[in-house]
């Protein structure tokens, strides 16, 4: 296959694919033609012996061709292939289900490069949910992905899937559409856009009568949180109700239009669109310890590089922002198509923390993990939400190889929470500690 070398064309290559500080932080970072919508850029390192193991890096919707692991990890002695997926920039038109194709081009790019005898996924936000859905049809078919209980099934072009050696989640959520359940205000008396119906004041996050504050940490009490939560699982099981008689009716040409339609969700801002956007409880309150915090002692990364095995409480700092941005249009509303919302962004639940059915969607790492051997690490921020997420998927894997740790003070994207500090630089190693830590799994278990 022919490979075009950035270095010779590093003005355009910039401008077009990578950002200037992703250009110069590797001098031989290649880009990878390939038919299709898909893109890759390849990472060697700069010197040392040649790599063995190659890791394919890819997000749902987001670029990720210059993503800090394609940097991080190559300087560390791994082949990165950091990817763009067919639906880049373009959540209303995903179909989930055909991701892993996009995943199975970068694994068997990488599995004919020269000296390469592993190949590793790593799976950052949402892209967990993809590299668990690869590997989990890898390993158990495509039975896995067409069961009945799926709101949507795969194809079988998802048979064969060629498995990986193993799976670096880092920070990965538990799914787009457990984060949609989990950010939806269940205040919304309609679904008209705009809402032209007053928001069910015992249902609003943003009243002050119901704990919210709009200068600092909200406290809502167990009893309005478990309201709300099963009030989140109502709205969801609503939408998704109303997406499907809408499919079917298309199906029996009843619907003004033959293919599709849009689904529009007003104060649907969820978690991985930005904490600003979100309804969720625990973003406004980060001391939930439901999402918050680990359920059990686990290890934690310190700043300086020791390790300690305590109940680990995410540092997060509330958002004051919360109430307007949910509110708004641009940051607080979703627009998906029908198919896209039931492919990617919905699942059933009865309570949106305590009561979920994980397998109703393939958009589910936590769903995933529960059918995939092969070696797992999952390492949390510890300035974010997902830590009990990880840990649970920790839990739930079946892999007789698996690890969980959390990077103390890290905010979603790796780099230090400086909001969250007391005193300046106190997490100032994060990207250190996190890059380090991978790279001697990696090494222990495939060098």
């Amino acid at each position: 296959m022919a490979r075009i070398a950035l270095r010779n064309i590093l003005a355009i290559a910039t401008a077009l694919v990578l950002p200037p500080e992703a250009a110069t932080a590797q001098s031989r970072p290649e880009l990878i033609p390939v038919p299709g919508r898909i893109k890759m850029v390849l990472y060697r390192p700069d010197g040392g012996p040649a790599p063995t193991v190659g890791i394919a890096v890819m997000h749902r919707t987001s670029n990720y061709l210059s993503h800090r692991a394609c940097t991080e990890l190559s300087r560390r002695g791994f082949l990165m292939l950091c990817m763009n997926s067919r639906f880049e920039n373009n959540e209303p038109a995903v179909d989930f289900e055909q991701l892993p194709l996009d995943v199975k081009q970068g694994v068997e790019f990488l599995r004919k490069q020269p000296g390469i005898s592993k190949v590793v996924l790593f799976g950052h936000s949402g892209g967990g949910p993809i590299m668990a859905l690869y590997q989990a049809v890898a390993e158990k078919g495509v039975g896995y992905c067409k069961s009945a209980d799926k709101l949507t099934q795969c194809t079988d072009d998802l048979a064969g899937l060629p498995p990986v050696d193993g799976i670096v989640f880092t920070d990965t959520h538990p799914g787009n559409a457990i984060n949609l359940l989990r950010g939806i205000n269940p205040s919304v008396a309609n679904e008209n856009n705009p809402p032209d119906t007053p928001p069910i004041a015992a249902l609003d996050p943003f009243n002050p009568a119901n704990g919210f504050n709009p200068k600092g940490p909200s406290n809502y009490s167990t009893e309005f949180q478990n309201r709300y939560f099963r009030a989140q699982a109502t709205r969801m099981n609503r939408l998704i109700d109303s997406a499907r008689d809408k499919l079917d009716r298309i199906a029996r040409n009843a619907y003004p239009y033959p293919d599709d339609d849009v689904i529009v969700i007003p104060r649907g801002g969820n978690p991985g669109s930005g904490p600003g956007a979100s309804a969720a409880l625990f973003v406004a309150q980060p001391s939930i310890a439901a999402v918050n915090t680990t359920a059990k002692p686990a290890r934690l990364m310190r700043n300086d590089g020791s390790i300690v095995a305590q109940v680990v409480k995410s540092v997060y700092v509330a958002d004051p922002k919360l109430a307007q941005d949910n509110l708004r249009f641009g940051t607080g509303t979703k627009i998906y198509t029908l198919r896209s919302f039931l492919s990617a962004n919905a699942i059933r639940a009865k309570h949106a923390i305590d009561d979920i059915d994980f397998c109703s969607t393939n958009n589910s790492t936590v769903c995933a993990v529960q059918s995939i051997t092969a070696p797992v690490l999952f390492a949390a921020m510890g300035a974010h939400y997902f830590i009990r997420d990880n840990e649970q998927m920790y839990e739930l894997s079946t892999s007789k190889d698996k690890d969980f740790i959390t990077i103390e003070g890290a905010v979603h994207g790796f780099t230090p929470c400086t909001r969250c500090e007391t005193t300046p630089g106190q997490y100032s190693n994060t990207v250190k500690n996190l890059f380090d830590y991978i790279a001697k799994w990696l090494n222990d278990r495939y060098r």
